[in-house]
């Protein structure tokens, strides 16, 4: 299983973090209060997806 999961869901990504190294990393780089929480997981605007998903591969986490 991926440390993390992208799911688009039309204008909204869901994030949900499958490890501790996701959760970890969110919240150390995801300003999580501005962030609608879901799950175990949070919420983007498509716009800011990108960016995301590549900070998390950037530091080693398997993103799909």
């Amino acid at each position: 299983m991926a440390d993390v999961t992208i799911t688009n869901q039309g204008s909204l990504m869901l994030f949900e973090l499958n490890s501790p190294a996701a959760r970890h990393w969110a919240e150390d780089n995801v300003d999580l209060p501005e962030y609608m929480r879901f799950g175990n997981g949070f919420v983007s605007e498509y716009r800011y997806a990108w960016d995301l998903a590549q900070g998390m591969i950037d530091s080693g986490l398997e993103v799909e």
